[in-house]
């Protein structure tokens, strides 16, 4: 066994971003820095904190809850040059002309600390890519089926759950009947993310299944197009069980939720892994613990490289 995660300051992601700053543009770039928050939330302070709407902020990808955490955001219309709040600070970097959006970064880099261990992993060059747990949470599964089923009244009473935000329950107790436009005001890049759950869902089942016997797997979608006749049969019986189809990934009540698919490496490289020594473990008495270093490519999780360290040992 070990731990991970067992205070903030044990995990570090810093976001290798791919913006370009410049020294003029209708969008002002900021680092955020937060612990103990989602990047969702803490960005929901924040426009809240300088009354912006939370559409007019992007992120390029969403960071970890129980970790200390610096990505990229951008704010429409912001002239401020720092923010500090409990637990999140954001510090001007320049400006630009476009705003930030999902999957516009390099990768991430991180600092683990992992404790009560009993000996040194050995290095690993590559892993499986699965989805980590932060991408699933509570329900969104559930709630991105719920979505692509175009169930939407059953998806907006599951997603208020989740949500803390009271306007959103506010809406749909005022308009039982309107559960499309209890949606819509949920932002486009915060919605998306529960039929991305869904869609990361079926792929992790589809590892799981077929093993190392392919290199790519669909993440499914509309437009999703099979080469391989055994990736098709066991994609297909995963979809039927859930009783999905490809065709209802067009979301036509919602088509900015629509998705025409894409796929994704099964093995992805540990990049500049370092392993330190076993140290005495200050927060477990006779315990060790040992530090991680490495860079991953974008929407792979450090997580899963910590399995795979500690589980193949």
């Amino acid at each position: 066994m070990y731990i991970i995660k067992q205070i903030p300051e044990d995990f570090v992601v810093k976001e290798v971003s791919n913006i370009e700053v410049k020294e003029v543009g209708g969008y002002s770039y900021y680092r955020l820095k937060k612990k103990d928050y989602t990047t969702v939330k803490a960005v929901e302070l924040v426009g809240n904190k300088l009354r912006v709407p939370v559409k007019n902020i992007g992120f390029a990808g969403s960071k970890d809850r129980r970790a200390v955490t610096e990505q990229m955001i951008s704010i429409k219309n912001c002239n401020i040059k720092e923010l500090v709040l409990d637990g999140i600070k954001i510090e001007f970097v320049g400006r630009g002309d476009v705003p930030i959006s999902l999957g516009e970064l390099e990768g991430n880099e991180f600092e683990i600390v992992i404790r009560e261990v009993e000996e040194k992993p050995e290095k690993l060059d590559k892993f499986v890519n699965y989805f980590g747990d932060q991408r699933f949470s509570k329900n969104n599964v559930e709630i991105g089926k719920l979505i692509v089923k175009k169930k939407f009244k059953d998806a907006a009473k599951l997603l208020v759950e989740n949500e803390t935000n009271e306007k959103y329950s506010e809406y749909l107790a005022k308009n039982p009947n309107d559960s499309i436009g209890m949606l819509r005001k949920i932002p486009k890049k915060i919605l998306i993310m529960y039929v991305h759950a869904f869609q990361s869902y079926v792929w992790n089942e589809s590892v799981k299944k077929l093993g190392g016997s392919v290199d790519k797997i669909p993440i499914v979608g509309f437009g999703t197009e099979f080469e391989n006749g055994e990736v098709e049969r066991v994609v297909e019986d995963i979809l039927e069980k859930e009783d999905v189809s490809l065709r209802d990934f067009i979301i036509r009540e919602i088509p900015e939720l629509s998705s025409d698919g894409t796929e994704r490496d099964v093995y992805v490289e540990i990049k500049d892994l370092e392993i330190s020594g076993l140290e005495d473990d200050e927060l477990n008495k006779g315990k060790k613990k040992v530090k991680l270093k490495f860079k991953l490519n974008k929407g792979c999780y450090a997580t899963e490289v910590v399995k795979a360290l500690f589980e193949s040992n």
